[in-house]
């Protein structure tokens, strides 16, 4: 079965008007997970709340049930290691760009202090 990757996408594809992704959780060992998670969702955002820290622990929750039930989430499981592998390389990289920055400004404003002391000093002997 495959899950589209957008919530949007096909939202109206099921019998009760559920999107793809949510039938295929729902099919699986951790219905009752994904409905609680589901629910949680829900809630923040009609009180505009925090998503991550309301609903942390049902999140925890959702996620071991998928892991003890590997081999039908599987899919999902990988998609979700592939996003945070990926996400990983995109702030080693952005660390990397801004060291190399800093490392490029501190060079630059050495040479430029010490061009000034140079200037100072052939001023101040003449």
């Amino acid at each position: 079965m495959e899950v589209s990757g957008n919530a949007d996408e096909g939202e109206e594809e099921g019998e009760d008007g559920e999107c793809g992704f949510c039938l295929f959780m729902k099919a699986g060992g951790c219905k009752e997970s994904f409905i609680a998670w589901e629910q949680c969702i829900e809630e923040a955002e009609k009180t505009k709340g925090d998503i991550v820290e309301k609903c942390s622990d049902v999140t925890g929750a959702l996620k071991m049930c998928m892991e003890a039930h590997a081999d039908y989430y599987e899919p999902i499981l990988r998609a979700e290691k592939m996003v945070e592998e990926q996400a990983v390389k995109e702030l080693e990289m952005e660390k990397e760009k801004k060291k190399e920055k800093e490392a490029s400004t501190e060079g630059s404003y050495q040479y430029v202090v010490s061009d000034s002391k140079v200037s100072e000093r052939g001023g101040a002997s003449q």
